[in-house]
């Protein structure tokens, strides 16, 4: 399935290698993602964003948010329970995951937060001024040589 080849899109553009290499990224990757645990992402304001992932039956001293580059990765792991227990039915899983996320460049963690079984990631974009888009003044300059008016005889 590799036959797609994103040269032309290339051609008149500089910089853009993290785009190619996301691309790779998403063609080499096992076309079965891992569904566990649940998420949304949504969008929240015009420059803020918030992943929602579902840990039911996490405590918050269990799961591990952390950002390496632009990598998000939400990591959980649940703690040894001492006690025995016989399960009937065992329908909320409780195993073992670990969720990336890759960002976008001048996006941030904003914060985090667990409660009724949902972890909320607060996101913000933040677009350095020498990045945002600015106008730019014309200068005019007079002729090279100025022309005489001829006066009418």
């Amino acid at each position: 399935m590799r036959s797609f080849d994103p040269t032309p899109l290339f051609r008149a553009s500089v910089g853009f290698d993290r785009i190619a290499e996301m691309m790779d990224r998403a063609l080499a990757a096992d076309p079965v993602q891992p569904s566990y645990p649940p998420y949304n992402i949504e969008k929240t304001d015009e420059n803020a964003y918030r992943i929602t992932v579902a840990v039911a039956g996490f405590t918050a001293d269990e799961l591990n948010v952390e950002v390496k580059e632009n990598l998000l990765v939400i990591s959980a792991r649940k703690a040894d329970d001492a006690k025995e227990r016989t399960f009937l039915h065992r329908g909320i899983a409780t195993r073992a995951f670990e969720r990336r996320f890759h960002l976008a460049d001048h996006v941030r963690v904003d914060g985090a937060t667990h409660a009724d079984g949902m972890l909320h990631i607060d996101l913000v974009r933040e677009i350095p001024e020498a990045l945002k888009p600015r106008r730019i003044e014309i200068a005019r300059t007079e002729p090279a040589g100025k022309m005489i008016e001829a006066e009418a005889a």
